[in-house]
């Protein structure tokens, strides 16, 4: 059934509690290397959440113009709807061992793949960029200094060394940041409430459908630019986790983390208006009171940022090389060149840092919702091909090779995937930009909704045609003859 590929180095054993370089990359992981449960997800995508950045994209829901109130009744809109679809995409790591972009392959082809592959590393490199800076003032603040460039050397340092080492050690951080994430977010939560007249700035503005909207546009984003990665940290679960697990716990810990996160920033823009805009962490320091309890504060910011970076560094690295191995047929990467690439890759995630610290808040803002546009066709495609086309069949071994059964180039895929882009132009709202629908709208952002809609009802009918999907999962050769020596693990 299976065909057979190289295999994985040789000292690529049974994982232990050591930590060492990940060794694993683009490569199938073999059910001996599995290990872990469902809930490891959900502490992960709690930590990842419970972080500056989404303080930050809740509060632009409020600085833009929304009401405290209205602006998180839709952020909780957006994040439930945008964590469905990326959960989906977590749900298929266990069964197919996979990162997620690799299998991108099974839609768009082992070249075609590349085409949204280096959008990917553009999303990476972006939220890198823009976590450092924010981190950076966390780690000024915790080291006394005023030069902006240390901050951000160090933290990135910091997401050289974890992303490195790799899955284990990301999904240990994780689990520390959603304990101190927790605890730290509930001390800010009662200093708000007690420090400040919270109630006084909440529900003061009547309902506004365009800043509503807009609302709903960044959880949703933010939801589904996690999307390209979220199975990169599933694909280790032994391949008999449900789906319906994996699902559950991703979806419940970005969208608890996410909410818990973007309303506390609302309530803070509420209250402090253009004094949380200059520096926003130094600004949730002063609100913690005492030095010392400042300096616990600006540790958990600094913990939470370097969760969600160090999946940006690790994520980055992946989606490098899948598009590189595209051409040459590789199937991994030694771990010096794993070192090289992630700290290539933090090195220049550093630097734009350095150079775009300015207008932070304005610049994010259009930065998720233009990556919305380029990254729902693709979570469109990918999610209809493996749940209605293939039906969670795929023929893996063929995701490496151009001549296989998913081709070089998909054309189908790529024409549904530039159209799922082109058709959201005129709903787009951003500074440089505003489409004719989205002026007609009052400044109403729904070109999200108009990308899904429109790549599923381009694609559906071409894949029907066009798909070529196997009657069943087929997996290398090496992989099934490790299974028929070995029982096989349990959920």
């Amino acid at each position: 059934m299976g065909r057979a590929h190289a295999s994985a180095a040789p000292d690529q054993t049974a994982p232990t509690r050591t930590l060492r370089v990940e060794r694993r990359s683009i490569d199938v992981v073999p059910d001996d290397e599995r290990h872990g449960s469902p809930w490891s997800q959900f502490t992960l995508w709690f930590g990842a959440n419970m972080q500056i950045t989404a303080i930050v994209d809740g509060a632009l829901a409020v600085v833009f113009g929304a009401d405290a109130l209205w602006a998180i009744i839709g952020l909780l809109i957006g994040n439930v709807l945008g964590g469905v679809v990326m959960a989906l995409h977590s749900a298929q790591g266990p069964r197919l061992g996979l990162p997620q972009m690799i299998s991108s392959r099974a839609q768009f082809g082992v070249y075609g793949a590349v085409v949204p592959l280096v959008l990917v590393i553009l999303l990476y490199l972006g939220f890198a960029a823009t976590g450092a800076v924010l981190a950076g003032q966390a780690v000024n603040a915790l080291l006394h200094v005023d030069a902006t460039w240390v901050g951000i050397i160090v933290f990135g340092a910091l997401t050289a060394v974890i992303a490195t080492l790799g899955y284990r050690l990301i999904h240990i951080i994780g689990r520390i940041s959603t304990v101190v994430g927790t605890l730290g977010f509930i001390y800010l939560a009662i200093r708000l409430f007690t420090v400040h007249d919270v109630g006084s700035a909440v529900n003061v503005k009547p309902f506004e459908m365009a800043t509503f909207l807009l609302a709903i546009s960044l959880s949703a984003g933010w939801q589904l630019t996690y999307g390209p990665y979220v199975a990169d940290y599933s694909r280790y679960l032994p391949r008999t986790t449900t789906e319906r697990k994996v699902f559950t716990t991703t979806w419940l810990g970005s969208v608890i983390g996410s909410q818990w996160s973007m309303t506390f920033g609302a309530l803070v823009a509420a209250v402090a208006g253009d004094a949380f805009l200059s520096e926003q962490v130094e600004w949730l320091g002063g609100l913690a009171g005492p030095a010392a309890i400042a300096f616990l504060i600006y540790l958990v910011i600094l913990v939470g940022k370097l969760t969600v970076n160090c999946l940006n560094a690790y994520g980055g690295f992946m989606s490098s090389v899948t598009t590189v191995t595209a051409f040459t047929g590789g199937r991994g990467i030694s771990p010096r060149r794993r070192s090289l690439l992630i700290t290539v890759f933090v090195t220049i995630s550093v630097l734009i840092a350095l150079l775009a610290s300015q207008d932070f808040l304005d610049n994010f803002k259009n930065f998720v919702l233009t990556l919305l546009m380029v990254f729902t066709p693709w979570s469109a495609i990918n999610l209809t091909d493996y749940y209605l086309i293939s039906k969670e069949r795929v023929d893996v071994p063929a995701l490496y090779d151009p001549k296989g059964r998913y081709g070089g180039w998909n054309v189908g895929a790529l024409v549904a995937y530039g159209v799922g882009i082109v058709a959201q132009i005129p709903f787009l709202a951003q500074t440089l930009y505003t489409g004719p629908v989205t002026k007609a709208l009052d400044g109403a952002d729904i070109s999200w909704i108009v990308g899904l809609v429109v790549t599923v009802i381009v694609y559906l009918p071409i894949a029907r045609r066009t798909a070529n999907p196997p009657a069943e999962m087929i997996y290398p050769a090496d992989l099934e003859e490790l299974d028929m020596r070995k029982p096989a693990p349990t959920a």
